[in-house]
């Protein structure tokens, strides 16, 4: 029992490994780089997986792709999002994915994004269940990883099928499940529906991991509670904010947050090629910074810096002129 909360948390056992804890990192293109996700694994994720695969850039060895696997013995378990429609490449990006520090692969079978979807993957593959399936068990005989999907409540309203999904992935040789509770037709609109993942969670004995507006750990909790799944998935919720997989919750004020966000900073010039990735360094800072006082004036002169080093500068600059001074 979390005596902060008042709700139980309990370890998630996924294929071979333990989770202490049921918050988990979700799979964000352009976003869970490695600096991000080893700040949420320092803030509470139990879970942190990379940014989308191609199945087709691991085949042919894309060195951009292979890149997106990079991770360091710290944040481990790590796992890595698969996406594709191919069931051969698919197999041979598995393999491929198997000879890294890797410790579960998730298929993407829930991105609604057109460019994903036209190409017959992500989302459009919940209307194809034998072509899902026969990726998932080319995946598994490809791979000793534990092999997770993720998808959606269905590809519209009156097509709800997140149960029927979830099922054959559980018979195809899913580890564990995890179901965002909006159809493809909503995007990222509307709200997320918890009685189909209520529903999933009853339909198979594989873990079930829940996914869709948990902005909070309250939330998650919440939807832990309402619907029965073991585990929960922060998307949208975690940028920014990291802070969401703790209990104490995001801090009110820049003193209380600078150390995460300078801790963000200097993992990025650890990892990153800062120079070719400043955009997405001063993107993800500037989240960070939602909903303090002055936020905008900070961002733009963020956005203006030319290095991490200004940017750096400039929060502790910015700090110190906010604080009181009788402090």
């Amino acid at each position: 029992m979390n005596t902060a909360t008042g709700f139980l948390v309990s370890p998630v056992t996924i294929g071979s490994f333990v989770l202490p804890s049921p918050l988990i990192l979700a799979p964000l293109a352009g976003y869970t780089d490695l600096p991000f996700r080893l700040v949420c694994r320092e803030n509470g994720a139990a879970l942190c997986f990379s940014e989308m695969v191609s199945c087709h850039g691991l085949a042919y060895r894309q060195k951009n792709t292979v890149d997106l696997m990079q991770t360091v013995a710290e944040e481990r378990p790590f796992g890595v999002q698969l996406f594709g429609s191919d069931p051969e490449h698919m197999g041979q990006a598995a393999a491929i994915i198997s000879t890294h520090p890797v410790d579960l692969i998730d298929l993407n079978m829930g991105c609604p994004v057109r460019k994903v979807t036209k190409r017959g993957s992500g989302c459009a593959l919940m209307k194809d269940l034998r072509l899902a399936q026969t990726i998932i068990t080319t995946v598994c005989a490809h791979t000793s990883l534990p092999v997770t999907v993720k998808f959606r409540s269905g590809w519209t309203e009156d097509t709800i099928n997140g149960p029927e999904f979830a099922a054959m992935a559980e018979a195809a040789g899913a580890a564990a499940v995890t179901i965002h509770g909006r159809t493809w037709a909503q995007g990222f609109g509307g709200l997320a529906d918890r009685r189909v993942i209520k529903a999933v969670k009853e339909a198979v004995r594989i873990p079930v991991i829940g996914n869709g507006d948990v902005l909070t750990y309250a939330d998650g909790m919440q939807m832990m509670a309402e619907t029965g799944c073991d585990a929960v998935m922060v998307g949208r919720g975690a940028l920014g904010n990291p802070w969401v997989f703790g209990p104490a919750g995001q801090p009110a004020t820049l003193l209380d947050r600078l150390p995460v966000i300078l801790r963000y900073l200097e993992l990025s010039k650890q990892y990153l090629p800062v120079t070719r990735v400043l955009f997405k360094i001063k993107n993800h800072t500037s989240r960070f910074l939602t909903g303090l006082q002055g936020a905008a004036r900070l961002r733009q002169l963020i956005y203006a810096a030319g290095t991490v080093e200004e940017i750096i500068t400039l929060l502790l600059q910015h700090n110190d002129s906010d604080r009181d001074p009788e402090d």
